[in-house]
């Protein structure tokens, strides 16, 4: 195998994790009721099977991209891929609600390990030929929404002719394969002296831990109940400590510092912005399609592939292309805006409606400004560092978008369910919760723009700006 070809095989390995990541989020939503009924959790509870995962998963990022930096990407990447391996394993043979949320979590620890190291492996393969890393970056991101699409897609195939377990067991021999593969197509990096600050670690994990927790129980228990606010201030005070930790420590787990670095806050804001815009519309199309048009799980599905093919080809082919020509700033702010007028298409849906007119074009509208506005804004994010702080570039950038899909639905969920989502079999209170949860993520979409316009300084160090047009295939 040449030097050359075998890149190209790494990136797809990389663009792999990225997929794995993204469908391990999506996959169990419709094995819920399944695993709800076998298990024993309690309606409330249930949300925390995808949440153990997200809370694991952004609560870790940061110490994941340290380690990447400190023992190598290449290392950090195979532990993460033999992490999630057992979790997934432990997560099928589960038969407690303790064991099966402690699984999802291990799971969420090991794609914390493998993000952040897999970013900081494409930047050492690819970072040194702009053309070629732009065109790189298009197909890791291209990965993400295949991945959600085909975690709902395989989720009901799987539950519905197999068993759930095998919603988690399907991770097993695709990380057994990406083990196998690694030592051949990545590159060995190096490693460098330096401390972990697990206390560091700690600290912003309990705080976005808590967080999500607040958000996603305040519906529940009361946006104005002591108990939320007693977990919101618990989280403020973690993250606060966590930002006094990293400016007092020699070697912190964040060099607060490195946000001084051109672009970086900026286009990591746009990053989260884009995750709570994002994903609580993925969420509530899917529900829209599935208890108000009655679509089941399979269906539901492929509903949406039209929706991630156009993402696909927009990263890949567009994204590239408008980049070269305009630059990441214009691209970020359009992206965002062009979201924001799908989302507020999208709040037209009707209780009476169908797919062709309330749900495929707003739809695809909402993909394109996905497709524009997510390869400039982690390429500038990652592109702004240092080379030697790879893995905390990508690990922060990580963090912002699984922080902010996190926060983003917790929010969009409570919106929803205080216009009427709550009531189920009703259809038009149903219909009138997603609408106000599409509005409510449209808003996000539109400040987003406005913020990256506001923020994003033109030129830097964006490798995308100097690259030619990417063709496909």
């Amino acid at each position: 195998m040449s030097s050359g070809s075998k890149r190209w095989w790494a990136l797809g390995l990389i663009a792999l994790a990225q997929f794995m990541v993204i469908m391990d989020t999506s996959i169990i939503g419709v094995a819920l009721p399944r695993i709800q009924a076998d298990l024993g959790f309690s309606p409330e509870n249930l949300s925390w099977v995808f949440n153990a995962y997200v809370v694991a998963f952004g609560g870790l990022l940061l110490l994941g991209g340290r380690l990447s930096d400190l023992l190598g990407a290449r290392r950090m990447f195979a532990a993460g891929w033999s992490v999630l391996l057992i979790g997934s394993a432990v997560a099928g043979l589960a038969d407690s609600v303790a064991v099966e949320l402690a699984a999802r979590a291990v799971q969420g620890a090991g794609a914390a390990l493998i993000a952040p190291s897999a970013l900081t492996l494409l930047m050492m393969l690819f970072g040194g030929e702009p053309r070629e890393l732009t065109r790189a970056l298009a197909l890791y991101g291209a990965a993400a929404p295949a991945g959600g699409t085909a975690g709902v897609f395989l989720g009901g195939v799987i539950t519905e002719y197999i068993s759930w377990p095998w919603v988690f067991y399907i991770n097993i021999p695709i990380a057994a394969l990406a083990l196998l593969a690694t030592p051949a197509l990545m590159p060995a990096g190096g490693t460098r002296r330096g401390s972990l600050d697990a206390i560091g670690a700690l600290t912003v994990t309990v705080g976005l831990g808590a967080a999500v927790y607040g958000v996603v129980r305040a519906p529940e228990v009361g946006w104005a109940s002591g108990q939320t606010w007693l977990v919101l201030a618990g989280a403020a005070a973690a993250l606060a400590a966590f930002v006094a930790i990293q400016a007092s420590r020699r070697e912190p787990l964040m060099r607060l510092s490195i946000f001084r670095a051109p672009n970086l806050a900026a286009a990591n804001i746009a990053q989260l912005l884009l995750g709570a815009a994002w994903i609580p519309m993925w969420f509530f199309l899917n529900l829209y399609l599935q208890q108000v048009l009655g679509y089941s799980a399979f269906p539901s599905g492929a509903a949406l592939l039209p929706m991630t093919i156009l993402i696909m080809i927009g990263m890949i082919a567009l994204a590239p292309r408008a980049i070269a020509r305009f630059g990441p700033k214009p691209m970020v702010v359009t992206g965002l805006a062009i979201l924001a007028v799908g989302l507020g298409w999208l709040a037209l849906v009707r209780p009476d409606g169908t797919f062709t007119v309330d749900v495929l074009p707003a739809s695809l509208v909402a993909a394109l400004g996905m497709s524009l506005a997510f390869i400039p804004s982690l390429g500038t994010a990652i592109s702004s560092a240092r080379p030697e702080e790879g893995g905390l570039a990508s690990g922060i950038v990580n963090t912002s978008y699984q922080v902010g899909s996190a926060l983003g639905l917790a929010a969009m969920t409570a919106v929803a369910s205080s216009a009427g989502a709550d009531r189920l079999g009703d259809l038009p209170a149903l219909t009138d919760g997603y609408s106000a949860a599409f509005v409510g993520a449209g808003i996000i979409a539109a400040a987003g723009a406005v913020i990256a316009g506001i923020t994003l300084r033109r030129g830097g160090r964006q490798p995308a700006e100097d690259a030619e047009p990417v063709s496909v295939g």
